[in-house]
């Protein structure tokens, strides 16, 4: 069976899926045409239902519930690897609320935090994140929320971080601050959802074991980062969680729905997070 597989050209996403994408591991009875897309550009191709197997922000799925399920394989979650604000020198955090924030886009996890740290909908400019530093710097936007490989280079643009939102989302739950996951859609047949999230876990058990097999392929869509900051990057967003989300990975998915939820920033839902 021929299905679509949709994933960021960021170094975990490639670092993750180059077994399985190059055969080293199989899905078996599944053939993957790939796409690569922004993760923000993902979470729009997935309200149309565009791709049978997608990385989604959590804050994407919270929307999409009825159309997609959660694996349990592929995610991005941990400690210490949140959404930063940032902002030049100088700046008052309690203007956060009043002052236009570049975000890299409405439907991310990111975005979603944001509403709940300042305990509102936030005054959202949404863009492709990388291009929220340089406006910041330049002084077109007075904050800017940052994410991936952002973190390790912000002060290189004269920032400063305001705040980080992954420490804001551990002091409030004591839980790992979860990102973003890999939906299959609720039409494809179970067993194969299966199978292919037993892949996609195989492919990261691959990917750690060969940690330089991928060094090619992950090059060959993040020429524009250094080795240490590709390095970096993998490092912070791909673990154990992204080989089997666990208890406590799932406690945190369902923490950050149920709080969003609440806050009014998804929609109620009641479609189970897994097939």
């Amino acid at each position: 069976m021929n299905r679509t597989l949709a994933y960021s050209t960021c170094p975990n996403d490639t670092f993750i899926f180059h077994a399985l994408v190059h055969g080293l591991v199989k899905a078996e009875g599944t053939d993957f045409k790939t796409h690569l897309h922004d993760v923000e550009a993902l979470n729009g191709f997935a309200t149309e239902r565009t791709f049978d197997v997608t990385k989604l922000s959590f804050a994407a799925l919270g929307h999409l519930r009825h159309r997609y399920a959660l694996l349990r394989s592929g995610a991005a979650l941990g400690r210490g690897c949140g959404p930063l604000i940032v902002a030049k020198p100088g700046f008052d955090p309690k203007r956060l609320k009043e002052v236009p924030i570049a975000v890299p886009g409405l439907m991310t996890t990111a975005h979603l935090l944001l509403g709940l740290y300042l305990g509102q909908s936030p005054n959202s400019a949404p863009m492709v994140f990388d291009t929220i530093m340089p406006k910041v710097a330049a002084g077109e936007f007075e904050a800017g929320l940052i994410i991936h490989e952002s973190r390790f280079t912000y002060a290189d643009h004269g920032l400063t971080c305001v705040d980080d939102l992954g420490a804001f989302w551990e002091r409030e739950t004591d839980l790992p601050i979860p990102l973003g996951g890999i939906a299959a859609a609720r039409d494809l047949p179970k067993d194969e959802i299966t199978r292919i999230d037993a892949a996609i876990s195989q492919s990261v058990t691959y990917a750690f074991a060969h940690p330089n097999a991928s060094r090619d392929y992950i090059r060959s869509h993040a020429v524009e980062l250094s080795d240490e900051v590709t390095q970096s990057h993998i490092d912070l967003y791909v673990n154990d969680f992204s080989i089997d989300l666990g208890d406590e990975g799932i406690a945190a998915v369902e923490a950050l729905m149920d709080r969003a939820e609440k806050s009014g920033l998804i929609p109620q839902s009641e479609a189970p997070l897994f097939v």
